[in-house]
């Protein structure tokens, strides 16, 4: 251990503190009058500089970018021109020059590996400065400690005391704000510094009180600690207040201060403040004669006094001596900011109000006067170290309050010893140094078998000197010791050194805490990175008199060279053995052992040698002086060491073992391998798809020896127990064991034997084992008969050895080694190989039970025993999950962006509860986009397969792929599936899940309206009305009826079919989207009302389990909730149903409407309600003026329809959409929905016939206006719509025409007088296509007269029109 340079802080937004802080004055932007929030600066010229905010955007965009075209000119010494000072806790870092400061505060964020690591981040940028042309001269950040009970020694907040050109001291909280301002001296402030509580390390050392003392040109002042702590606590709650509630003022208790003219001093420019002393009898004596002479009297008790050590010139280091009580301090008001800019605020704004501004200059000249200044308490000098040609740049104070660090302008680096007055070590070579301290505890681990263990720890001390000249910090152990560390750092760095930690603290409440405190920080400009020296503390003794300096040596001597990788193994070797040999210490001797066993680049026998060696001489030794660890350490390496060895060997043996007797133990084996055989060959091809890997990760890679010594331990019995890491590392310990075995490429016997000989229980062996076989499915479904007949001789080995299978097992009961088998097979997702090892340990299990029935019972008959039936129960999960997972591998069709395959076990599956197995392939069929109506014809296949099997007899239940056909692989294994899970995946099961699964991706994508569409299609296949009516239902409630109400809400407000901004606003889809949303809700609805129709007449189905798969346990099922679902309210189910198809035909055809405003207030309370409740509906006859609405609205739908049909700017529904061609606007049920909306809507159907008859004639399409014709009840008026329609035609024919003939002029002349008139008042442009065939419009007439009555009063019209058209077909 040596010296170093940790990294424990990095900070953010260099950049822009730089930026911001070297703006050129000329490019600043307009001083912003509110700074911050926090600030609260409330003055009148802000009130009223608000109204002219906006006039001033486009000086501050300009001011701005100049800026930014501003070349950087500060970027390398930049840092050295700012005052910066850092919290000791190093939650809070100031930087300021000129008038400007950052404030960056701590930020946890976790870095690319996952690590937590701290930062600071700008958390406050302002100014400072209140008066003219002052400047930030001073700062030190001071955290307060918590009052609190419950504190552990973190700061409650941290106070930024500022000191200024102008003499002012103003504190500030973490966020800028101003919590009060002092004037004790109207000097330019030179430095601040503070001193806080320190626990006393030895009895009777005086405690020294806290204070901030600040230095200005000729005088000193310092302020209370405890008071200053009160006050400040003070004033940030009354800021608290005042910003929160404007309360009243409380005044908080005054500052007691100390001011001290410093005489006898040419120039000062640092200072440090020692603390309370007293003098011996001899020193007083001394003192007394000096001063006084020869007759001076000395009194009897020496004084106490307060030491002050400044630096600067004539003399270079002065020495002043504050006796106790001979200066009273003095009282402070504290002027609140708050209270002062309350009132200033208040009353300026009221004055400006009332138009009282004349005497404004006046009160802003009585506001700026400054307090009075309190003159100072004259202190001479009592002696210095003159030296007329050096000049001190800065003193530095040790933590013992012994030493100080003093530099000067001649590059020296001076250490005073403030007792008695002289320097006592120069360094030179240090221009513009920087310096700080570092106290380091010893540890109580080198101490504990001491005799004085009891006595306080030591503590040594270190001066840090960073010489920013060339770029090095230095360590010097004090006061006479050598250079302990050096590191090179850049030349623009700062050295942070505060010198104190929390005020606040005394010796009551800092029992028990854990102060978090950095003592020196280096900080660099260029990374941002903020590092701390961590020093041992054995580098304080002497290298004469301390091995475990030397030791040290020798450790880092070690560790470079395993570093290095170009070493030649026997030099390495050698070197390596005599320096762990020279080591005396054995603490640092077992470290170095470790480095040494830890190292990559080692090999085996050089490991092995080193350690034998070290072995043998501990065992040389006296047993009294080794350490009984560390010889425990080297035994149990060694050891394992040699089963490394001992198992790398077996794996390069070239012989292998035949094991007799294992063919007629795998009879059975080969029987199920041969019926499983088809799913493995297909599960095998799914898994074998090609896939990136790296080298290192191979499982065929190596074990390095130092991976399995940090696997392995050895216990106090000398046994070895593996010990679990991550999964990678196990899967790799367990290759190297027992692969070569499985591949036959090892001997089986002589590797258990090995692990046996070595200690290592067989129960990890066990579990090793299973994992590589598990892990290496893909290698072993290469060659399963070879790889299982392996499997099987391993694991009759491992059961066989002692510890395995008790010997007290009763085969009625469940065994230990048995069941860790079972439970490994049943928590892995690889399928095969669990499948395969659940075969092996069967035939196993079943080969010992029977051994063990035959000695005891010497019978023919077959044991029969608990843990049989366990493993035929495992088997046959296992065979289930096996086909399920095959299902689930089968890649989904090209252009697909789904995931990969998810993977099952039988631990998943009974987690997943009695509906899991049907959400595992309702995801499935998501994934493959498999069609509704497909989806129907496989489970219909699967029944007829069902009905086949019931009509042969039991055999042979099974279903082998062998046997189908291989056009359709995927189908067949989906039937595979649901026949191993006949009750699991029934087809109302299996579609009730496939329907939930759509609509729950269609609400995390509602743009893919297809979703919604087949949800709906697979809640149609379900046939119980019970499932059904609870998955509507359930549906409705959880995802339909918020974006149904939304999309209704919109087009109420919009008065028409919404555009898509607004559907994506409102509803979160696209106008589109909406459309088809809509008309997946009436069918949803529709689907809705017949459920509930038709549950009464059927009665619930009972939900079951297969056998195998009772023990099930996790959620209820989507089907168990579908029938614990509450029924509905028909009309009100009805009443939605109606609305939804009035919104779908208002989307559709993009009528202007406000579907709400179609029903009356009973109608619209109604909507959106829970369906299961019982809600007042409209009844009775509605109000005339709303049904003249709705028959508007339905008999625009009918207009548009009729446009739709023949309108080519419409597209038909493609084969590829995917809703049918029947949703669309052209199709052929808008006509009689309408008619039913009428009925429902009190709206007389018989208008909405005659209508739709009108239409399709204006259309051109006689034929279906024909056909709707037949259903017109009231004849005449229809008769009379339609006589107009044809004199529109006739006209448009005869008149409007352009290829109008002469023979139609004068068949026109030879009609009678009235006809023509009426002719030639007819308007065909009333009519959407007036070109209609002359034999249509006569098919039409002669319908005319047959369904007007003689007595008609247009009934000779309509003769006479037929007269016409007939004339006019035999010219034409």
């Amino acid at each position: 251990m040596s010296c170093s340079l940790l990294e424990f802080c990095r900070l953010q937004e260099l950049k822009t503190v730089r930026d911001y802080l070297f703006q050129s004055q000329k490019n600043e932007p307009v001083e912003e009058k509110n700074q911050t929030e926090n600030d609260v600066s409330w003055e009148t010229s802000e009130w009223e500089s608000a109204w002219d905010s906006g006039e001033n955007k486009e000086e501050e965009t300009t001011s701005a970018t100049k800026v930014e075209e501003e070349p950087t000119e500060q970027r390398a010494p930049w840092l050295q021109d700012c005052v910066v000072s850092l919290s000791p806790c190093s939650d809070l870092l100031v930087v300021a020059r000129e008038q400007k400061a950052v404030f960056l505060s701590a930020k946890w964020r976790t870095d690319d590996g996952g690590r937590e690591e701290m930062t600071l981040a700008v958390s406050w940028t302002g100014t400072l400065s209140t008066d003219e042309g002052e400047c930030v001269s001073s700062s030190i950040c001071i955290p307060l400690a918590s009052q609190k009970r419950s504190s552990t020694g973190r700061p409650d907040w941290t106070c930024v005391v500022v000191g200024f050109t102008s003499g002012y001291v103003r504190f500030y909280t973490e966020n800028g704000v101003l919590l009060l301002a002092q004037l004790l001296h109207e000097d330019p402030v030179l430095r601040l510094k503070c001193r806080t509580y320190e626990i006393p390390r030895h009895p009777g050392v005086t405690e020294q009180h806290e204070e901030l003392s600040i230095l200005y040109p000729a005088s000193m002042v310092t302020i209370d600690g405890f008071s200053l702590f009160q006050s400040l606590r003070a004033c940030k709650n009354q800021v608290a207040r005042a910003a929160a509630a404007g309360s009243d003022v409380i005044q908080p208790p005054p500052l007691a201060y100390k001011k001290w003219g410093l005489q006898d001093m040419d120039a000062i420019v640092d200072h440090c403040s020692v603390g309370v002393m007293t003098l011996c009898v001899f020193d007083q004596m001394k003192n007394a004669s000096i001063l006084g002479g020869f007759h001076a009297s000395v009194k009897g008790n020496p004084p106490a006094m307060s030491q002050y050590v400044t630096v600067g010139g004539g003399p270079y280091t002065g020495f002043y001596y504050a006796v106790e009580g001979s200066s009273q301090p003095l009282l402070s008001h504290v002027a609140l900011a708050v209270a002062s800019k309350l009132t200033s605020a208040l009353f300026s704004a009221a004055s400006g109000w009332l138009g009282w501004n004349k005497h404004k200059n006046e009160e802003e000249a009585v506001q700026k006067q400054k307090p009075k200044v309190e003159p100072a308490t004259p202190l001479t000098i009592r002696f210095g170290l003159p030296d007329s040609r050096r000049h001190g740049e800065s003193i530095c104070l040790s933590p013992c309050n012994t030493l100080a660090g003093v530099t000067d302008d001649f590059g020296r680096v001076s250490l005073l010893d403030l007792a008695r007055g002289v320097a006592i070590r120069m360094w030179k070579g240090y221009r513009d140094a920087q310096l700080g301290w570092l106290q380091v505890p010893e540890e109580r681990v080198d101490r504990e078998s001491s005799p004085s263990a009891s006595h306080p720890r030591r503590h040594a001390l270190f001066l840090v000197i960073y010489a920013p000249r060339r770029g090095i910090l230095e360590v010097w152990g004090m006061q006479h010791g050598p250079r302990v560390g050096a590191f090179t750092v850049g030349k623009h760095c700062r050295l942070l050194y505060a010198g104190y930690r929390l005020m606040g603290v005394n010796s009551v409440t800092s029992k028990g805490w854990q102060l978090h405190t950095q003592q020196v920080c280096l900080l660099d400009p260029i990374t941002g990175a903020l590092r701390t020296v961590n020093i041992p503390f054995h580098l304080a003794l002497s290298d004469k008199k301390s091995e475990r300096a030397k030791d040290m040596h020798l450790l880092k001597k070690l560790t470079t060279l395993l570093r290095s990788r170009e070493v030649e193994p026997d030099i390495l070797e050698s070197e390596a053995k005599s320096a762990l040999l020279d080591i005396k210490h054995p603490a640092i001797k077992k470290q170095a052992l470790e480095s040494l066993l830890s190292n990559k680049n080692a090999p085996v026998s050089c490991l092995a040698n080193i350690t034998s060696a070290l072995y043998d001489t501990l065992k040389q030794q006296d047993p009294d002086e080794v350490d009984p660890a560390l010889q425990q350490l080297c035994s149990s390496q060694l050891k394992l060491l040699q089963l490394y060895s001992d198992i790398q060997q077996l794996h390069s043996a070239a012989d292998t073992e035949t094991c007799p007797g294992t063919e007629e133990s795998l009879e059975g084996i080969e029987e199920e391998l041969s019926r499983v055989g088809p799913t493995l060959q297909r599960y095998a091809q799914l898994t074998t798809r090609p896939s990136v890997s790296f080298a290192q990760d191979s499982p065929n890679s190596l074990l390095p020896a130092q991976a399995f010594l940090s696997q392995m331990e050895c216990t106090e019995g000398e046994e070895l127990r593996v010990i679990r890491g991550s999964e990678t590392q196990w899967n790799q310990l367990g290759n190297f064991m027992f692969w070569g075995c499985l591949c036959g490429k090892s001997p089986l016997h002589k590797m258990c034997d090995t692990l046996q000989q070595a200690g290592i229980s067989p129960q990890q062996l066990l579990s090793l084992l299973l994992s590589v076989w598990l892990q290496r499915e893909k290698e072993v479904l290469q060659k399963p008969e070879e790889t299982v007949k392996n499997l099987h001789t391993l694991l009759i080995a491992l059961s066989n050895m002692k510890g395995a299978v008790e010997d007290s097992w009763d085969p009625q009961s469940i065994s230990p080694w048995w069941q860790q088998v079972r439970t490994t097979c049943i928590q892995s997702h690889n399928a095969a190989a669990a499948l395969l090892a659940a075969f092996v340990a069967h035939r196993a299990t079943k080969a010992s039970i029977t051994s063990r029935a035959d000695s005891k019972f010497q019978s023919e008959w077959e044991a029969v025993s608990l843990e049989l039936e366990q493993w035929l129960v495992c088997v046959r999960q296992l065979e289930d999950v096996l086909v399920l997972q095959t299902l689930l591998l089968v890649p989904p069709p090209q252009g697909s962006t789904v995931g990969a395959a998810p993977q099952c076990s039988i631990k998943t599956l009974l987690e997943g509860g009695t509906g899991g197995i049907a959400d595992s392939i309702s995801k499935w069929v998501f994934r493959h986009n498999l069609a509704p109506e497909r989806l129907k014809e496989i489970l219909q296949k699967k029944e007829e397969a069902d009905e086949k099997l019931e009509q042969k007899s039991g055999e042979g239940k099974e279903l082998e792929e062998g046997n189908q056909e291989d056009t359709d692989r995927t189908a067949e294994l989906l039937v595979a599936v649901c026949q191993r899970f006949p009750h699991s995946l029934s087809p109302d099961l299996l579609s009730a899940h496939c329907c939930w699964e759509y609509v729950v991706q269609w609400n995390k994508d509602p743009e893919e309206g297809q979703y919604l569409w087949c949800a709906v299609e697979h809640l149609k296949l379900v046939s119980s009305p019970h499932i059904k009516l609870g998955i509507s239902a359930m549906m409705w409630s959880t995802f339909i009826v918020k974006r149904f109400s939304a999309a209704a809400y919109l087009m109420e407000k919009v008065g028409k079919a919404p555009k898509d901004r607004l559907c994506r606003r409102d509803v979160g889809m696209g106008d589109k989207a909406v459309t088809s949303f809509l008309g997946c809700c009436v069918q949803l609805l529709q689907i809705l009302m017949e459920a509930d129709s038709a549950v009464e007449e059927v009665s619930a189905p009972e939900l079951s389990m297969e056998e195998a798969w009772c023990g099930a346990e996790g959620p209820a099922s989507l089907a168990e909730m579908a029938l614990e679902q509450r029924g509905v309210h028909y009309p009100l189910v009805q009443h939605h149903c109606l609305v939804a198809s009035l919104l779908h035909a208002a989307m559709t055809f993009s009528l202007k409407v406000k579907p709400l405003s179609l029903f009356d207030s009973k109608g619209k309370n109604a909507f959106f309600r829970d369906l299961t409740t019982i809600q007042l509906m409209p009844s009775g006859d509605m109000d005339p003026g709303l049904v003249s609405i709705r028959q508007e609205f339905l008999l625009r739908v009918l207009t548009a329809w009729v446009q739709a049909i023949n309108d080519p700017s419409i597209p038909a529904s493609s084969n590829t959409s995917p809703t049918p061609p029947s949703n669309g606007p052209k199709a052929d049920w808008w006509p009689s929905l309408c008619l039913e909306l009428g009925s429902l809507l009190q709206v007389n159907p018989d208008i909405l016939r005659r209508h739709l008859v009108c239409e399709l004639y204006s259309q051109g399409l006689d034929p279906r206006a024909e056909e709707v014709m037949l259903e017109v009840e009231d004849k005449d008026v229809l008769g009379s719509q339609l006589l107009v329609l044809t004199g529109q035609r006739l006209s448009y024919c005869l008149l409007h025409s352009q290829s109008q003939t002469q023979s139609a002029m004068e068949l026109l002349a030879r009609l009678p007088p009235t006809l023509c008139t009426w002719i030639k008042a007819m308007d065909p442009s009333e009519l959407r296509l007036p070109l209609v065939p002359l034999s249509q419009t006569s098919r039409l007439v002669g319908r005319l007269v047959e369904i007007l009555p003689e007595n008609h009063a247009q009934y000779i019209l309509a003769l006479h029109l037929l007269e016409a058209v007939e004339a006019l077909s035999a010219e034409g």
